[in-house]
Order: C-alpha cells, then structure tokens, then sequence
C-alpha cells in the first residue's frame, strides 16, 4: 500500500511538473509570436530615420526615378560618359554653330540636305561601274499612335497651366502668384540677356551638370534646404500677418478643372 501511494504521489507530482513547463513553453511561444507580430508590423530604426529626413522639395523617390528613369535619367546622372559626354558635346557643337559662327538654321538644313542628297545620288549611281551594292536608304514614317500620344499629353499640359493661371489671376492663392511673377519677372531679365538658343543651352547644360552634383552631395544640400526653408517660412508668416492677410480675396468660388 505504501509503495503503491508512493507512486501515485510521484505521478501527480510529474504531470504537475509537466502542465507548468507546458504553460510556460506555451507562454513563451505566445510572446513570441506577438513580438514578432509586433516586429514585423513596427516599422525599422532605418525607416524612421528615412521618413525624418528632409528631402528637397518633397522629394520621396531617388534623383533617377525623378528625372523619368531609364536612358535619359542614365544620360543626365553620366550613367554612361561616352554617351552623356557625346550629348554634350553635339549640344555645345550646335551651340558654337549657330550662335557663334553665326550660322542660319534654314542655311544649315538646306546645305546639310544637298550634300547629303548630293552623295547618295552619286553613290546610287556610281555603285554599277564600281560593282558595289547600292545604299540601303531605310523608309522612315512616324506612327500614328505616337503622334496622338504626344499630342494628347501636350493637351493635357497646355490645359493644366490654362487652368492654373486662370486660378492665379482669380486671387486665389496669394502665394503662388507671388511665386509666379517672380519666376516670370526672373526669366524676363535671362531673356534680355540671351536669346532662345542661348538660354536652351544653359538649361541643357544645366541639366548635365546640377543633377549629378546634387546626387553626390545630396545630403549636405538637403540640410541646407531645410534650414532656409524653415528662415523662409518665418519671414513669410510675419509677411503674411502684417500685409498679406488683409489683401481681399476673389468673391468667386473654386471650381474643378476637368
């Protein structure tokens, strides 16, 4: 009988043992499977730390992705130097052309298209006394879904800033229309300066050479963005205060632009 009760005790003894180490191994896998819940739904220390740096003009996506990606973003960030030296290159060769040398656009086609007609004539001509096959001239036609492409996406600009400036001049908003005069009155005073092929070029130019510097020391500038950014707003927000807020507003009311 002892014996017998001896072994009952250390039976209820180990399935005690073993539903609390059970609990407890269940517990365990509970928590961590809500710490990896919560792991996996918290966001990372990087992530924060992206989301709080300021980037310039509200800029989310990578310098490449905002100048369209593909070969022309690969053209301006020199991706490819041959290739973006060559642009730059034809570019300044134009340039020098026409407003250096003084050279007329319509002279240049008309003389760059004699002297090509002139030497594939000849070659097609002279190619059955020299027994050499004649030029392959390829025929080039522009399709029609890129045309109708090109001229909705036109349409669509044209009447986005139709639509804008019709809300400026509507006194809608005080701050972009300030901007706007002062960006008009900025090209105005470029435009007395420089004609159309010289300004074309500086923007071309500018092209190849702001947004790659801006991609290695994008960081550095960003900081110094913000920091006027933040001066900007204070000044503007005293502006605003003293003057600008009682500046009477259009009577008319918004309507969407379709």
């Amino acid at each position: 009988m002892a014996e017998h009760e001896e072994s009952v005790a250390e039976s209820l003894l180990e399935k005690i043992t073993e539903k609390f180490h059970g609990g407890d191994s269940s517990s365990s896998d509970s928590d961590g499977e809500k710490s990896s819940v919560v792991d996996s739904s918290a966001p990372s220390a990087a992530e924060v730390v992206k989301a709080k740096i300021y980037r310039l003009f509200g800029r989310e996506k990578p310098v490449h992705k905002v100048l369209g990606g593909g070969k022309p973003a690969d053209v301006f960030l020199w991706r490819n130097k041959k290739v973006s030296a060559a642009t730059l290159g034809g570019a300044t060769a134009i340039w020098v052309l026409f407003e250096l040398m003084e050279y007329h656009l319509l002279t240049f086609v008309c003389h760059s298209l004699i002297l090509s007609l002139a030497i594939m004539f000849l070659w097609s001509n002279a190619s059955t006394f020299i027994n050499k096959s004649p030029p392959r001239i390829p025929e080039v036609s522009i399709p029609e879904d890129l045309t109708v492409n090109i001229a909705l996406s036109l349409r669509y600009e044209i009447n986005w800033a139709f639509a804008a400036l019709r809300d400026i001049a509507l006194g809608r908003d005080l701050k972009k229309f300030l901007s706007v005069i002062a960006g008009l009155w900025v090209f105005s005073i470029i435009g007395n300066c420089c004609n159309f092929l010289t300004l074309f070029y500086i923007a071309f130019v500018t092209l190849h050479t702001v947004p790659p510097l801006y991609e290695k020391y994008e960081d550095k500038v960003d900081a110094f963005a913000e920091k006027a950014q933040t001066e900007f707003k204070k000044h503007y927000s005293v502006i605003h205060a003293k003057y600008l807020s009682k500046i009477p507003k259009g009577p008319l009311k918004d309507k969407k632009f379709q």
